[in-house]
């Protein structure tokens, strides 16, 4: 069967990484097909927007993505295009994996594996609300919280947890302090908790959780939370394991799912050819999940593995003298 997914290239190291990907995933030869569309500066030069309205008929048709970091420009336009695409195709689930790999600088070389699941669409990030008085001096920001999104979030961790076998959900929260929304987030939380008992819950506050995690990550499964704290926590949980170059990310939603390496574009290093591509591959692993298609992810996340535990063609930042499309061909030949 042959699948079309919409392919966008991304800023910066994204050509190069997504490049190196797709050669991976043509490797495996699984029938998919890519239609590319563009977003970013890329897009902003090429067709005078952001995000064309193409890219989005693409995804809205394909209902698949994958996709390579972007670079929103400074003043004017959308606060971040990532934010936008979720908003637009109502993307509410932000699914965030972090897994020990060997050979990679970091504390924990084992033992962490975990899963962080994030509201995707409202909270502190909804741009309504967003306010500077005339005189500079006061600044506003609304956090937005309904019921209906917290409790589709955590009904979504739940049933990650049962489809996954993992066997906790963590609730984070601060509700001791925000009463009102993260209140209102824990105690659909709590309800939802109800009505999935095969699954254990537990409660904790972000703040505990940040400790927590740097001290003892391996207690931790499936964490759920709002969207500013799972953006923090995601990115802690990514330092545990090695960085942004190892964290790949999913958001889903009914209708449609864009798939990532949740870094950014590093237009440092842009057009060098030393850009790890295993946030974005692994963000194809996902992908492949999501597709049904779970034997191949894990094939792929082992290949990976293989590659890192034989410091083949490693990059600079994983400490090997390797390139691009080179670390990519050694992960291909151990498919």
């Amino acid at each position: 069967m042959t699948t079309t997914i919409t392919v966008i290239r991304g800023d910066g190291i994204g050509p190069e990484i997504m490049d190196a990907t797709l050669n991976v995933l043509d490797a495996m030869q699984l029938g998919l097909t890519y239609e590319f569309a563009d977003a970013g500066l890329v897009a902003l030069e090429k067709h005078g927007e952001l995000i064309p309205a193409a890219t989005m008929d693409s995804i809205r048709k394909n209902r698949i993505a994958l996709k390579s970091p972007l670079t929103t420009p400074v003043g004017g336009g959308f606060s971040s295009i990532n934010v936008e695409l979720r908003r637009r195709f109502d993307l509410y689930a932000n699914v965030r994996p972090a897994k020990s790999f060997p050979n990679t600088k970091s504390r924990f070389t084992s033992g962490v594996d975990l899963v962080t699941v994030r509201e995707n669409t409202e909270g502190a990030y909804t741009p309504e609300g967003q306010e500077t008085s005339a005189d500079g001096e006061i600044a506003t920001s609304i956090i937005r919280t309904t019921r209906k999104g917290s409790e589709r979030i955590v009904r979504y961790a739940f049933d990650l947890a049962r489809r996954t076998g993992r066997k906790k959900v963590t609730v984070v929260h601060k509700a001791n302090i925000m009463k009102s929304t993260s209140g209102l987030f824990l105690k659909t939380a709590r309800e939802v908790a109800q009505q999935n008992p095969d699954i254990e819950c537990n409660e904790m506050i972000v703040d505990n959780t940040c400790m927590q995690l740097v001290m003892r990550p391996e207690q931790f499964d499936v964490i759920v939370t709002t969207n500013l704290f799972g953006d923090i926590i995601s990115d802690l949980c990514a330092g545990l394991v090695g960085g942004l170059g190892l964290a790949p990310g999913a958001n889903i939603g009914t209708d449609a799912a864009i798939f990532e390496a949740v870094h950014g574009s590093a237009p440092d290093i842009a057009g060098k050819g030393v850009a790890n591509p295993c946030a974005l591959l692994l963000g194809a692993a996902q992908m492949l999940d999501h597709l049904a298609l779970p034997a191949q992810a894990e094939r792929l996340r082992a290949a990976i593995i293989a590659t890192l535990e034989a410091k083949d063609g490693l990059t600079p930042d994983l400490g090997g003298q390797g390139n691009t499309m080179g670390f990519a061909k050694a992960i291909a030949s151990r498919l």
